[in-house]
């Protein structure tokens, strides 16, 4: 496939971005990677994703495909003759979803609110719902890997994208707050998972600097702090 046939408008910034990345890595697809800085936001982001106006989109060909699980599931769905990121039986697939979307309303949610939390019982309450969702998912881990190296067995798979999207993410909160939250004591395989899925040939080339990250991340708590004293006026 011609590069130009598929873009990405992505960030390196985001974690949804670098869920597409992956699987496109996964697939050994070319792409051209389109940095959206979202201030202002493009004109090609407005005219692919009129509705939520947010990254990422992959265009392939003039269709552009928006959030990034229905765009890591086309492109396992399109390109058939890699390796696949999701089982092929329905009961596996119906579970993995239900996993993947466990991360994005339980974790994400969770991550951002300890960088808005103006006060530390806020920064402590979502603390603890982050310690639950990672133990719940060395749970899932145990049960699902069946003792092989990721949550989709000896591959990357559907999952491992939506999880380990968040890692870099995890490192910034840990930073930043001084306090570990991926830890050996109470999530063993967890630990061991993410050093792997880190060094996998797919994500090591896309995955962010933790540093910039952070540096990312106080712009971001900047911003949300000065949002929040124009809204008390």
């Amino acid at each position: 496939m011609a590069k130009n046939e598929l873009k990405l408008l992505g960030g390196w910034f985001s974690p949804f971005a670098l869920r597409v990345e992956i699987a496109l890595n996964i697939k050994s697809l070319n792409y051209e990677n389109i940095e959206e800085t979202l201030n202002p936001k493009s004109d090609l982001l407005l005219q692919s994703n009129p509705v939520y106006k947010k990254i990422p989109v992959l265009i392939h060909g003039d269709k552009p495909i928006s959030e990034s699980g229905i765009i890591v599931q086309y492109i396992d769905e399109v390109w058939t003759n890699a390796p696949s990121i999701l089982p092929t039986n329905a009961y596996d697939r119906a579970n993995t979803r239900f996993w993947a979307s466990y991360i994005d309303d339980k974790l994400f949610p969770s991550l951002r609110n300890i960088l808005a939390a103006e006060d530390e019982e806020a920064k402590k309450t979502n603390f603890i719902q982050v310690e639950e969702v990672l133990e719940r998912m060395e749970e899932v881990f145990n049960k699902h890997s069946e003792g092989k190296a990721y949550f989709g067995g000896d591959k990357i798979g559907f999952i491992d994208i939506a999880f380990g999207s968040t890692l870099r993410w995890l490192s910034v909160i840990e930073n930043m707050s001084g306090k570990k939250v991926l830890v050996e004591a109470k999530t063993p395989s967890l630990v061991k998972w993410a050093e792997t899925f880190a060094a996998d040939p797919a994500v090591k080339g896309v995955f962010p600097e933790t540093d910039k990250l952070i540096e990312f991340a106080k712009v971001l708590q900047q911003r949300w702090a000065s949002a929040a004293a124009a809204a008390a006026k």
